[in-house]
């Protein structure tokens, strides 16, 4: 965490606007506090929460109203994949706030830099993907995407994503906060890929899963498992639902019987 922070710092100072990317379900848990304290304290911040189609769609209005009373003024809800999802609406939006900006020591130049942050595997790389594509017409890929944290592991050069304005992005490693302490917050971002599953335990995530689901009255998952009624119990769930997909595996006994 303390190198990939260094090198994002040592950037900063040909950065005009930070883009800090979160995941939707969790937009209130997980977010590293070093970010604003070190990176977007003197540089304008939006705050983009990424897979909006996978949250709550109650609640974006509580989430947002919560997220200004706490000091973020631009938020918005995304899907990378999906550019009607307010991806086109990042750079008009980026570029008018640089404009309003002093820009310090970078008054007299005419591109814009951004640095996209944010903890690992919320989409970094896919949105600077999706930008190019939508400003520039380029497809494939610039930088590197993966379903699992740590693609990204060293802050990479600028990369063109606008061409009026013109507009660069630096991609950066995602960085967990150090003082993760809160066994739910891990938990929840284990459940969203942010952690690597083997860090927190696959048993110990469904178990989770299954409480947050039942807290919720959500019991889809029953139908789903092929069960037979609701159940806290996450042995039983996972031993059904083995039983049920036929995924067992046969075991020759001391006596040889299978």
């Amino acid at each position: 965490m303390y190198t990939g922070m260094k090198d994002m710092q040592r950037k900063l100072k040909s950065v005009d606007c930070i883009l800090e990317l979160h995941d939707a379900r969790v937009p209130l848990s997980g977010r590293n506090p070093h970010f604003m304290s070190m990176l977007a304290a003197i540089k304008p911040h939006v705050l983009l929460l990424n897979k909006a189609d996978l949250a709550d769609p109650n609640a974006k209005d509580t989430v947002l109203q919560r997220l200004r009373n706490e000091g973020t003024q631009h938020a918005l809800y995304i899907r990378c994949i999906e550019p009607s999802r307010n991806v086109d609406k990042i750079v008009p939006l980026v570029a008018d706030l640089i404009r309003r900006s002093q820009r310090y020591n970078r008054q007299e130049e005419y591109d814009y830099n951004l640095m996209v942050i944010g903890i690992p595997n919320v989409g970094k790389s896919s949105l600077i993907n999706a930008l190019r594509k939508m400003h520039l017409g380029r497809g494939g890929q610039a930088t590197r995407v993966g379903a699992t944290a740590g693609v990204t592991m060293s802050v990479l050069e600028r990369i063109k994503i606008s061409a009026d304005p013109s507009m660069y992005l630096l991609d950066t490693p995602g960085i967990l906060s150090p003082a993760t302490n809160d066994p739910q917050v891990a938990l929840q971002l284990a459940l969203c890929g942010c952690m690597l599953d083997h860090l927190v335990g696959p048993v110990l995530m469904a178990d989770y899963l299954l409480f947050w689901l039942n807290q919720q009255h959500n019991y889809s998952y029953v139908d789903y498992l092929g069960l037979d009624e609701p159940c806290d119990d996450i042995r039983l769930v996972l031993y059904k639902t083995a039983i049920n997909m036929k995924a067992v595996l046969r075991v020759r006994s001391y006596e040889g019987m299978c």
